[in-house]
């Protein structure tokens, strides 16, 4: 019987198709024709979609790195966390550029792009937490003081 942690290192390649599939739904989402159906659920409910749109994909691709790197005895690193939210935040900013510049039926929307960040840094938050647990007991004490992701827990 394999221990917990073990077990959920392991499970990288199914986190990684959700991953694909998560950044599959964001474009979809962000460069779609025609805007979002109208009206919302409520109120400014589009940066509630923006916030979980960007946080799903940050989420699950971090883990599915973090958890490739521990399947393989390796500590997570920072320099995946800050390419992967670098990323994902330039990506926000353009993709509200290209809604203004090149759509006739949609807007840039800055608060939108705020919402991106919003849900960046919170799919980050997440990951960061579900490898620190995932990590087997001496990687995640060897650096517990320091949240950096390279010491205990990002991809």
């Amino acid at each position: 019987m394999t221990d917990r942690a073990t077990g959920d290192r392991s499970r990288w390649p199914g986190v990684a198709v959700l991953a694909g599939l998560a950044v599959a739904a964001q474009l979809w989402g962000l460069y779609r024709v025609s805007g979002p159906p109208s009206p919302g659920w409520f109120p400014h409910a589009d940066k509630l979609e923006h916030g979980l749109g960007f946080a799903l994909p940050v989420g699950l691709l971090l883990l599915a790195l973090g958890l490739r790197r521990l399947a393989r005895g390796r500590r997570p690193s920072r320099r995946t966390l800050l390419v992967v939210v670098g990323v994902f935040a330039a990506h926000a900013v353009v993709s509200e550029v290209v809604q203004h510049t090149f759509y006739t039926g949609r807007t840039g929307d800055p608060l939108d792009a705020l919402a991106d960040g919003v849900g960046i840094a919170a799919g980050a938050l997440v990951a960061v937490g579900l490898l620190r647990r995932a990590a087997p007991r001496s990687t995640a004490a060897a650096g517990t003081a320091d949240p950096a992701p390279s010491r205990a827990g990002v991809a």
